[in-house]
């Protein structure tokens, strides 16, 4: 017998092992990720000032035009350009005074007026010189005053609804709320507006390691524990994109205590997110805990940091509806780096946000990586003052000192070696968590 040939052991043992199935690609699992969310559809009235960060739940429609009438956009004064000539060469007397907020009626042919930022122009007036260019002699009668250049028709008028027009869509349904958005609301008239309640997302830790920062001091801290960090950082990336988060206690590694912690926070949420447990090994009691609730895909994702990683739904207790569940991995850069990547464009897509997804920037690596992965990598790197990036020494995935020293991420291609000077596709941290 060949010496290579399979025995009829190395046969049933093959039969009993079923292969691993293939890494899944990030674009596929993304794709397939949001295929599951269906858009919250739940609104409600807030107060202007109190809208930054939610999200806009129908369009907004102007009912003015902005500016509401032409004005001026500096301080100086108003004429018509047609006495260009002789207020080059001899000046014309003021006729009239305009501050913001008063009516300008109409102006005295061979005349200027004293206007102000944002007063309205006087009917006859077409330009308005700033004051800077204009040359004052008091007179008797009054202010003569001389131009120092010739204007052009329309200088440095607003004309009425350059800004926005009367009918516009200012805002559309699904915006994001920022600070700009509220100021050019509260230009219409808007002193509330129709939002998407906030995504109600429960956090769970799961893993009898973890003890809570504060729980016990640093030099007491139990053998073989670790304080618990991951709950810190998602629920803040989650607070920033508008969610209300209820931080659950840590859950303890028993099949029964995960499976009532998950079945508690569906009854009250809309998505679970949990760190850790969604491996295989015999104390990970996520996966059968949620199986056991509801659904689960468990992918193991062709990206490193962040390999495993699970969606499912769970079921809630007298009511035909469920909760979205997310696990991540337990690894403190795995989980932030598959929230980044995959939880953030979902919560949008839950939220009906247009994710626009992160601009990556082409930027020079100041830095080698010889040896890369057969997965697509997130390199923590930063910017530094020669204009290009460098790498973080320790790209471990329990290496969460990398993530706070990094100002973004290389995505990096599979099997993609780098060497110093290579163009890498960039990715600000201000865009991952913004």
């Amino acid at each position: 017998m060949n010496s290579t040939s399979p025995t009829p052991n190395d046969n049933k043992l093959a039969q009993q092992t079923p292969a691993r199935p293939p890494l899944k690609s990030l674009d596929d699992a993304l794709l397939e990720l949001l295929a599951n969310a269906s858009p919250l559809t739940s609104v409600e009235d807030v107060l202007l000032q109190l809208a930054d960060g939610r999200v806009l739940g129908n369009d907004v429609v102007a009912q003015l035009d902005v500016p509401g009438f032409d004005n001026s956009s500096v301080d100086g004064y108003a004429l018509n350009v047609a006495d260009t000539s002789t207020a080059l060469r001899e000046g014309l007397p003021q006729s009239a005074r305009i501050p913001a907020g008063h009516f300008s009626g109409n102006l005295a042919g061979g005349t200027v007026a004293r206007i102000f930022t944002g007063a309205p122009i006087p009917v006859n007036a077409n330009a308005v010189v700033m004051q800077e260019d204009c040359l004052v002699s008091p007179q008797p009668g009054g202010d003569v005053v001389r131009l120092t250049q010739a204007p052009t028709p329309g200088q440095n008028i607003r004309m009425r609804g350059e800004d926005i027009a009367n009918g516009q869509v200012v805002v559309r349904k699904g915006t994001r709320l920022t600070p700009a958005h509220l100021g050019l609301l509260a230009s219409i008239g808007q002193a509330h507006v129709s939002v998407l309640k906030p995504l109600r997302v429960a956090l769970l830790s799961t893993g009898d390691e973890l003890v809570m920062p504060g729980a016990v001091a640093a030099d007491a801290l139990p053998p073989g524990a670790i304080f618990s960090s991951n709950g810190f950082f998602l629920s803040t990336l989650l607070t920033r994109l508008g969610a209300h988060v209820t931080e659950l206690a840590i859950v303890a590694d028993t099949l029964a205590d995960t499976q009532a912690a998950l079945q508690h926070a569906a009854n009250d949420h809309d998505l679970i997110v949990s760190t850790g447990g969604v491996s295989v090994g015999e104390e990970d009691h996520v996966k059968p805990a949620v199986q056991s609730l509801g659904s689960l895909d468990l992918w193991a994702l062709a990206i490193k940091p962040g390999k495993p990683f699970a969606y499912g739904r769970i079921n809630r207790l007298n009511a035909a509806s469920c909760a979205h569940f997310v696990g991540l991995p337990g690894n403190p850069v795995s989980s932030f780096v598959t929230f980044v990547v995959l939880v953030r464009p979902f919560i949008d897509r839950l939220l009906g946000v247009s994710h626009a997804g992160v601009h990556a920037l082409p930027m020079t690596a100041h830095f080698n990586w010889p040896k890369p992965d057969k997965r697509r990598e997130f390199l923590r790197v930063k910017r530094n003052t020669l204009g290009g990036l460098d790498l973080y020494p320790n790209q471990s995935s329990g290496v969460l000192t990398s993530v706070s020293w990094a100002d973004g991420f290389v995505d990096n291609p599979p099997s993609q070696s780098i060497s110093r000077g290579d163009t890498v596709s960039f990715w600000p941290m201000s865009q991952c968590i913004a």
